[in-house]
């Protein structure tokens, strides 16, 4: 299984892997090889996923542990809170887990943040693993160890940082998807290749077709490479003092839409509009070409990302955003686009050069 593993460096020497396969048959032998045999397991997941992934994965996990016992709790960012958290912790008191314990996060984006911080707080941190079933989930969220949950109305404003000891991406699991959830996770992937490599961006736009048709040899080579690229910029930059903060293109405009939104768009959807807004901006710097510009634009809505919002107010938006999580001493580390595959951090942005950007996505 060696050549189906990415290594991702946690800390010092340590690595933890990311497995790439089209089904679970090899999960068992996974956590075999991560030294995790007998340990008590429970498995976070949501109500969506549960039906369709939960018995295999318990079946899988089985095979390695003498307990296995579930968390599942109702779907939705509404429900990524501390009241879920709460209910996550009875029920790990209620089974006796101790520090051994081994938290499996199965599901998309909100199980994984919920369960890695759920185990990064449980007796002052036990190991998690992730089993993400979202692209979304499976090119973001899952490597990388930001964990947290929303507060009220702001988004992952309690969190932590926890790595995972493993990642096991099923990459059949997508074929399970609505086609928006697919979609949120190509904004996510965009958004990638904007970063820091162009070429990657247009290898995925001209892939358009095969993308579209769930290919499973093309989604392996695009998820591996977005991961490739989590990786090295987390390995570099673990806890977000600089470089990591490039992962945040498209968030700060995309986290102010999605929570006016009430959640109503998904976060990938959000990202999508947010890249528009950041493009704009970096546009009206002369940082891209109009060209390029429209290149952006193209590529979001070739996968079906929408490129303008209704029901919202600039000034709200423009509002909301000086509430992010990224604020540093009163500045937005806003982060723009040197040309396609090259992005940087800028905290000059004025309110009406946001403002300008925000109304081009606004309908």
């Amino acid at each position: 299984m060696a050549e189906q593993k990415l290594l991702v460096k946690r800390e010092g020497d340590f690595h933890y892997p990311i497995y790439f396969e089209n089904d679970f048959s090899a999960l068992a032998q996974a956590v075999r090889e991560e030294g995790f045999s007998g340990r008590k397991i429970c498995i976070v997941t949501d109500s969506h996923v549960a039906p369709l992934y939960y018995e295999a994965v318990e079946n899988a996990l089985k095979e390695v542990s003498s307990e296995v016992f579930s968390f599942i709790f109702e779907a939705g960012e509404k429900n990524k809170n501390l009241n879920t958290v709460q209910g996550l912790y009875q029920t790990l008191i209620e089974h006796e887990m101790d520090r051994k314990g081994l938290l499996v996060a199965l599901g998309g984006g909100v199980v994984g943040d919920l369960t890695g911080f759920g185990a990064a707080t449980y007796l002052r941190g036990i190991d998690f693993i992730q089993v993400p079933t979202t692209l979304l989930a499976q090119v973001d969220s899952s490597v990388g160890g930001k964990t947290g949950v929303d507060f009220l109305q702001y988004k992952n404003m309690v969190g932590a940082f926890h790595q995972p000891r493993l990642v096991y991406m099923n990459m059949s699991t997508l074929h399970t998807l609505p086609e928006r959830e697919f979609a949120c996770g190509m904004g996510e992937i965009l958004k990638t290749g904007l970063i820091c490599d162009g070429e990657f961006f247009r290898f995925v736009c001209r892939n358009e077709t095969p993308i579209h048709a769930q290919d499973l040899e093309i989604l392996s080579r695009m998820i591996r490479r977005c991961c490739e690229i989590k990786a090295g910029v987390v390995e570099r930059d673990p806890k977000e003092q600089g470089e990591r903060a490039l992962l945040n293109l498209g968030h700060t405009v995309g986290h102010a839409v999605e929570k006016l939104k009430d959640f109503q768009l998904l976060h990938g959807q959000c990202v999508g509009v947010g890249l528009i807004a950041a493009a704009f901006l970096s546009m009206s710097r002369e940082l891209l070409t109009a060209e390029e510009y429209e290149e952006i634009r193209k590529g979001c809505d070739s996968f079906h990302l929408p490129l303008t919002v209704d029901s919202l107010h600039a000034e709200d938006v423009l509002a909301a955003t000086k509430k992010d999580k990224k604020m540093e001493a009163g500045h937005i580390k806003f982060i723009l686009m040197d040309g396609i595959g090259k992005s940087f951090i800028d905290k000059t942005i004025t309110d009406e050069e946001l403002l300008r950007a925000i109304q081009e996505i606004l309908v």
